[in-house]
């Protein structure tokens, strides 16, 4: 949750009495009753969206020291070919592996990642070897994730924050979470607005006056909280609206539809040809494998030269290719092309990239980012800052800190919602949600505007309509229940 809950609502001391809609207005009493059922209800997801997401940031480096060894080798004042390295690849894999991708050792220290494809490796997986370059040593054999590259911890962490390790069913819970972030951010900040508003208001009226100015006493209990979480929601809010915005280009129906938006109108992010036939590749799909797309395991290989991965690089390095994170990638099928693609994610953007045709060793298609449109460029940076790739460890660390801070509105808004409990009913254990009643304050023009983006919303997120839809359940039983009780007490 962002921003303040309960800044509209008066002082916590009348908890124990329901809290009737402001007479000076309907927007706010509207944005508080949204905000407080969306944040009650979705609270949880968020809550574990923000805490994996928070450690997620922090897995490079985690995995930096868990995978030292197969990720860096000693330095050395010459390094073998890739053929030479490939070829000890293949001798430790054995004859039957299926090659789909070679990533060269990017800086000295560092090793040469060999590829393979396997029937028992999931979407997106590869199994990688780990290759000294300068002796052509076997320094690992792991299961690396999509064109990031990530290793099994770091994966573990990434589909935990996706989907709970629940495959599609669990990606449900992110795109809730993702879905309804941004909306519960937007009702906060408003909130905020409004009571910043009646705040500086009521001063000017006490000056006109000349009443003289209260000293604030210190925040204590429900006061602190709201505090904290006002606070800590203002600043955040920036952040939180971003990782909502781009966290639904992940999801699965909303994402879906922002896929189909995007090709509609022509902004999908271009793609190498690789086709030798004349059929055109179809644009890449930037979000697979946690935004990443990787080699596809399985795929009909045809049988390539080691020495034929030096060959392309030099051609690719010649046309577009000029940073160390590469990925040489052989033809998946007879009649298609080799492709020499950069995987560089931080500032500057580097993801050019060439097809090259085998037999006559000459460029038949070639990318460059520089060239892509607004939206593809938007896409591209808006995923590499979701991951905390963009800029590094700074990038990092502004998620890691966001996402704890997101957690923390979350825990300071169940722990408001318990300390306006009425302390003289000690059955009564969470405080009385925003009086009922809202839209009927509403004037129609609103009320329809409200329909209409509700409608809009639903039917682009349809997780977050279907969510919409309960929370209107449950109101709509939360007060004929009230009512019955208020009936059989009178």
């Amino acid at each position: 949750m962002t921003t303040t809950v309960h800044d509209v609502v008066g002082d916590p001391a009348d908890a124990s009495t329901p809290r009737r809609p402001e007479k000076n207005g309907w927007l706010g009493p509207l944005l508080l009753r949204l905000h407080f059922y969306a944040g009650v209800l979705i609270g949880p997801f968020i809550l574990v969206a923000a805490t994996s997401g928070a450690l997620y940031a922090l897995t490079p480096q985690i995995e930096q020291v868990v995978y030292s060894d197969q990720l860096h080798a000693p330095e050395a004042d010459s390094y073998l070919s890739l053929a030479d390295q490939i070829t000890a690849a293949e001798a430790y894999v054995g004859p039957d592996e299926q090659l789909v991708a070679v990533r060269p050792a990017p800086e000295p220290g560092d090793t040469t990642r060999v590829m393979y494809a396997g029937d028992d490796l999931g979407e997106s997986e590869t199994r990688a070897i780990f290759v000294d370059p300068a002796t052509a040593e076997i320094r690992g054999d792991l299961t690396a994730y999509g064109t990031s590259g990530a290793l099994p911890v770091r994966h573990w962490v990434s589909d935990l924050h996706r989907s709970l390790h629940l495959g599609d069913v669990g990606r449900l819970y992110s795109e809730t979470a993702a879905s309804w972030l941004g909306v519960v951010s937007l009702a906060g900040l408003g909130l905020w607005v409004i009571q910043l508003r009646r705040t500086r208001a009521k001063k000017a009226r006490d000056r006109a006056k000349d009443k003289p100015a209260r000293t604030a006493s210190p925040a204590t209990g429900y006061a602190r909280s709201r505090s904290w979480h006002t606070t800590t929601g203002v600043w955040v809010f920036a952040v939180a609206l971003f990782l909502s915005v781009t966290g639904i280009t992940w999801s699965q129906y909303g994402g879906g539809n922002f896929s189909d938006l995007r090709a509609a109108v022509g902004w999908t992010t271009p793609s190498v040809t690789t086709d030798l036939t004349g059929t055109a590749d179809g644009p890449v799909d930037e979000h697979a494998a946690h935004g990443h797309t990787a080699p596809t395991p399985g795929a009909e290989t045809t049988q390539v030269s080691p020495g034929a991965f030096d060959s392309v690089l030099a051609i690719g390095q010649d046309v577009n290719i000029n940073t160390g994170l590469v990925e040489i990638r052989p033809p998946s099928e007879p009649g298609t092309a080799w492709v020499v693609q950069e995987i560089h994610r931080s500032y500057p953007t580097e993801v050019d990239a060439v097809a090259i045709d085998g037999q006559t060793m000459q460029v038949v298609d070639r990318v460059d980012f520089a060239d892509f449109n607004l939206v593809a460029k938007l896409s591209r940076w808006g995923i590499d800052l979701h991951m905390g790739s963009m800029f590094g460890l700074a990038n990092q660390l502004v998620l890691f800190v966001a996402a704890l801070a997101i957690a923390s509105m979350v825990v300071w808004g169940y722990r408001m919602w318990w300390q306006r409990r009425p302390t003289r009913d000690l059955q009564r254990l969470v405080g009385t949600p925003p009086a009922r009643g809202a839209l009927r304050q509403t004037p129609w023009w609103g009320t329809a505007l409200a329909l209409v983006v509700a409608a809009a919303i639903g039917l682009f997120l349809p997780l977050m309509g279907i969510t919409l839809a309960a929370f209107l359940v449950v109101d709509l039983a939360v007060g004929r229940w009230r009512a019955q009780q208020v009936g059989s007490s009178s």
